[in-house]
């Protein structure tokens, strides 16, 4: 287990970038983080779904701007992939990537490599592919086919940002709530869980896993 601070006022990530294959992935994976970051003035956001349509589309937005608030360096892009079948139209989805090879992040959140949904797979392996010498942290998607691992990183939350994070989900994505494990409960059960095995003093936490981690004298970002 790795130990840092994300938040450091010394030295704070100045743009992110946040990837997921779905309108509420980067929220389940992520959302607290980005919560917790989005306090901090200066900071630039960016915010890519690539796979919504419709009222997937229309949740995205909304949920984006719940998670991100207002502010003059924050951009959102959603792309309309259809679900499910990420790996059977590569080509263009790289094309996508490949027109945001200009971004320089000092922070990038994606997919895990070993989630076990084909479209999550893809995206890991394009964001690696896309940026090789940036520090990415992959984040957890809990489904049904239990493909949870042993995290090495973990961000600490605050109780507030935890439930929040789980109750944006519960409020904002109504297209999923007829899914058995769409649930506060799991949400909150999952950040306790990586909460109790950071130590974490709210008891709450989010689990990543960082395959290369880039190092200086200076700090961690």
């Amino acid at each position: 287990m790795l130990g840092f601070s994300l938040l450091d006022r010394e030295q704070p990530p100045r743009h992110v970038l946040a990837i997921g294959a779905h309108s509420d992935d980067i929220e389940i994976g992520c959302g607290g983080t980005m919560l917790a970051l989005c306090e901090r003035e200066g900071l630039a956001i960016t915010w890519v779904v690539l796979g919504a349509e419709g009222q997937r589309e229309e949740e995205a937005r909304s949920s984006a701007h719940a998670f991100l608030g207002d502010g003059p360096d924050r951009a959102f892009a959603c792309h309309g992939f259809r679900d499910g079948f990420f790996p059977y139209v590569g080509g263009e989805i790289k094309d996508v990537f490949e027109s945001m090879k200009s971004l320089e992040p000092d922070l990038i959140f994606t997919h895990a490599r070993d989630d076990l949904h084909q479209d999550h797979r893809l995206v890991n392996e394009l964001t690696w592919n896309t940026w090789r010498d940036h520090l990415i942290l992959e984040y957890e998607i809990p489904k049904y086919d239990g493909d949870l691992g042993v995290p090495n990183v973990f961000v600490r939350l605050s109780r507030e940002h935890a439930e929040r994070k789980a109750g944006l989900l519960v409020e904002l994505f109504a297209s999923q709530r007829d899914k058995h494990w769409f649930a506060e409960e799991l949400f909150l059960g999952l950040m306790r869980l990586r909460g109790a095995e950071s130590r974490a003093p709210s008891g709450f936490a989010e689990g990543f896993y960082a395959r290369k981690l880039p190092l200086d004298l200076g700090g961690v970002l």
